[in-house]
């Protein structure tokens, strides 16, 4: 194990949880790379203070830099790029690797951020195509519903044609995501998204047994740019290689 990504719901609802956490993977762990996406709201500078040493990457949802657009979406109340921006400052006083998460939906897909991705300068910006999941987004009767966001992969395209010039632009559509990451739920079940049910507990068959009834396509894995330079350290305490074991 090389990576680990903390997302949600949420991970600063519990900050300290999640700080000691992102402490035991680089103190006991050892890992390359502790990493966390979140919305950005609960992020504190004293977090950053206390924690920023043992986290490597802060990925920071943002879908518009047009704050209407971002109420309409559900993504803050109006502050959203404001934060952002602060994020970003802090990011590289503390040594965090900052990055953009882009859900591209009906409502900003044929908004320019060329201007402010450039002024915000993030070592990565992940572009992702809308997904909707069924018996998880895909309905009235789910938590979310996501169907009136969806865009075609025309609508996308357009999108990121209109990007892609930034080296930070990574794009991700839904041939490559569904399937290619490796998800814990909060029971430590991996899941496997509209393929079928999850696997039992890590906590109950170990890693292991419960990685044998995974489907991870290692393909779209690869095709998505799943390695990179997820380390802030140049020479980690424990280097390895990017290849990774399958």
């Amino acid at each position: 194990m090389k990576k680990i990504n903390f997302a949600g719901g949420e991970p600063f609802l519990e900050p300290h949880f999640l700080g000691e956490l992102a402490q035991y993977c680089k103190e006991v762990l050892h890992l390359e790379s502790v990493s966390v996406v979140t919305n950005g709201s609960k992020v504190t500078e004293r977090w950053l203070q206390k924690y920023a040493q043992y986290l490597d990457i802060m990925a920071v949802s943002c879908d518009s830099f047009d704050e209407p657009t971002n109420i309409k979406i559900g993504r803050g109340t109006g502050g959203h790029v404001a934060q952002l921006t602060k994020l970003s400052r802090w990011c590289r006083q503390y040594n965090v690797k900052f990055k953009i998460n882009t859900v591209v939906n009906r409502y900003n897909f044929s908004e320019d951020m060329n201007a402010q991705i450039q002024a915000l300068a993030p070592f990565r910006w992940k572009c992702f195509q809308v997904l909707v999941i069924k018996d998880e987004n895909d309905s009235s009767d789910t938590l979310r519903d996501a169907r009136r966001f969806t865009i075609s992969n025309e609508e996308f395209k357009e999108f990121c044609d209109r990007h892609r010039h930034n080296g930070c632009f990574v794009e991700e559509g839904n041939d490559v995501m569904r399937s290619s990451y490796l998800l814990l739920d909060e029971y430590m079940r991996f899941l496997n998204k509209d393929v079928k049910e999850p696997t039992k507990s890590i906590l109950d068959v170990g890693v292991t047994a419960a990685l044998r009834d995974v489907y991870w396509d290692e393909k779209g894995f690869e095709q998505r740019g799943g390695v990179y330079d997820w380390s802030k350290d140049e020479k980690p305490e424990h280097p390895g290689s990017k290849e990774l074991e399958w």
